[in-house]
């Protein structure tokens, strides 16, 4: 029978010395990821504001794309009354109701990256669309620079 508490008291106590981490060691690591995420993490988030730019620009032409063919199904765009809901529920003209075939969007309207409806207004754009469709960016506000500006078919006063 062998027993094991009898080895020699030195090698007992090297065998403990190898268990763990000093607290100097643990902290010394945690300002290597402090460090680290300081670097990182602002470009991460630079990229997150792109993004939502992109993903609003390609919904906006997403948008004026179902415009365009409910327009060319009715023959007319919506009126600031209707707006964008007119995609999914037909119009209240018995006239024009016929010649609907809407749902324009197969889910329902998007919101935009900053959790906003897009405005639409009949007005045309100043780019030459005959309507207005775009968001006010991160900031909500009309105007603004980077993630905060205006994206889409802006009319001409804005």
């Amino acid at each position: 029978q062998t027993n094991f508490n009898n080895k020699p008291k030195i090698m007992r106590n090297s065998v403990n010395k190898l268990k763990g981490f000093t607290i100097l060691e643990m902290l010394v690591v945690f300002v290597i990821i402090g460090l680290l995420a300081g670097l990182v993490g602002p470009r991460l988030w630079s990229h997150a504001d792109e993004s939502k730019v992109q993903t609003a620009k390609l919904q906006i032409k997403m948008l004026k794309g179902a415009v365009l063919s409910l327009y060319l199904h009715i023959g007319r765009y919506p009126t600031n009354e209707e707006g964008l809901a007119l995609l999914h529920n037909p119009p209240a003209d018995e006239n024009t109701k016929p010649f609907w075939k809407g749902p324009y969007l197969d889910e329902a309207l998007p919101l935009d990256p900053w959790h906003r409806s897009y405005i639409y207004n009949s007005t045309p754009s100043r780019d030459g669309q005959p309507f207005s469709l775009y968001s006010l960016g991160a900031d909500g506000q009309p105007g603004g620079a980077d993630s905060n500006a205006d994206l889409g078919y802006l009319p001409p006063t804005h």
